[in-house]
């Protein structure tokens, strides 16, 4: 059996979850089937691992004639991509969509190569309506093409049993037709690590604990509310917040000004605008007192699976697939938003969520026995539930099931 993925990231360029996702189960199911990834980006893809069944071809796009408004370049990009695809043979007995910039190619696939259409739900567009300052316009067609892709596809992988949720109560899906696969972690690479370079690197004191954020300047990921906490953080500790990525020059601009004014009032906030290789990244998990995730929508939430498999406590807002993976009191704490406006996802009372974010950390910081034990806790819970090998075996057998109907 073959499957093909399409895909937006895939190594080196990766700047999110689904980019993670789709690295670690193609390598994984290429060990069991033979997988070919179709991916954006001119360059030469080579995988990471040395796998005869597993081949990776990135498609570029010249969009330098586009006279269109900004904002739908990356929108028509992604149509001609998906076209592109598809003028490529395509000989895979399945076709596998991650994120809303392949859907249509997942679309093209089903209909003209007659195969089974999979997709995997990284999150919904009509939950990110924040989408608009990065697409204008264009947010209505990823709209459209999501809920088109969704009700048509043969099975949709929702990440965790709240997406799932999300998934039937915006879309017309039968239940059989979405199962819930989490999404996981390479327990070997991911442990914690003694190596102190990337600290050094970055200007980290390695002899004063901190708080630890990792993610894309977006919405979504909630920086901006840590950012906001930090004016209620004790003193004593640092905070390092790896956050590279803006979604817009706007919320970049917002994340600047908010960063300078904590930093004119406490010492200690290093802030590590880009994304970071592996290796630093667990480095920095590693040594982290605190790991925290204030995402205001996530339906799942992988940087917390890395923090706890580097045995680090865990902070993280209770939204989506984090309450499936964070353990409040045990493996971590859970912080909730208040009710919702009419916009879904930005908290009533956004000062509260702030104050709640920083009491967490803060009493984990002044409590090292407890975070200790959390650690140690979220690690052995990484080991027992979120191992990849078993989530492509599941994802293999879903493939067969579908081929043979």
């Amino acid at each position: 059996m073959k499957a093909l993925f399409l895909t937006n990231e895939y190594p080196p360029t990766i700047y999110g979850g689904a980019g993670v996702h789709v690295d670690y189960l193609s390598r994984e199911l290429a060990k069991l089937i033979e997988v070919e990834v179709r991916c954006y980006g001119a360059a030469p893809r080579e995988p990471r691992l040395d796998l005869p069944t597993l081949k990776a071809t990135g498609y570029g796009c010249d969009t330098s004639a586009y006279t269109a408004p900004k904002q739908l370049h990356s929108v028509f990009a992604a149509a001609q991509r998906c076209l592109d695809w598809n003028t490529t043979t395509v000989d895979a007995d399945i076709v596998h969509l991650h994120t809303w910039y392949t859907h249509l190619g997942g679309i093209f696939a089903k209909l003209n190569y007659g195969i089974p259409l999979v997709l995997t739900v990284h999150s919904l567009e009509p939950l990110r309506p924040w989408k608009r300052e990065q697409l204008g316009g264009g947010y209505d067609f990823s709209c459209w093409v999501e809920k088109t892709a969704i009700e048509m596809a043969d099975a949709v992988i929702a990440v965790s049993a709240e997406t799932k949720a999300d998934i039937h109560r915006l879309f017309q899906v039968p239940d059989e037709r979405v199962p819930v696969i989490h999404n996981g972690i390479d327990l070997d690479e991911y442990r914690r690590v003694t190596t102190t370079a990337a600290l050094e690197k970055y200007g980290i004191n390695p002899r004063e604990p901190y708080v630890l954020f990792v993610g894309r300047i977006t919405r979504q990921k909630g920086i901006i509310h840590l950012v906001n906490a930090i004016e209620h953080m004790a003193p004593g500790y640092q905070i390092v917040l790896c956050a590279g990525a803006p979604d817009t020059p706007e919320i970049a601009a917002e994340m600047r000004a908010a960063v300078a004014a904590a930093q004119a009032k406490r010492p200690g906030i290093v802030w590590i605008d880009q994304m970071v290789s592996t290796p630093e990244k667990i480095e920095l998990y590693s040594h982290a007192a605190v790991f925290c995730c204030p995402s205001i929508y996530e339906p799942f939430g992988i940087i917390n699976l890395e923090a706890m498999a580097c045995d680090t406590a865990v902070v993280a807002s209770a939204v989506g697939g984090i309450k499936e993976v964070v353990v409040h009191g045990e493996t971590g704490y859970l912080v909730h938003l208040e009710q919702m406006t009419a916009s879904p996802f930005e908290a009533v009372n956004p000062r509260q969520f702030a104050r709640d974010l920083a009491e967490r950390i803060n009493f984990l910081m002044t409590n090292p026995s407890i975070r200790t034990r959390m650690a140690a806790d979220g690690r052995k819970r990484v080991e027992q539930h979120f191992g990849w090998p078993a989530i492509a075996q599941r994802t293999a057998a879903l493939y067969e099931s579908l081929v043979k109907k």
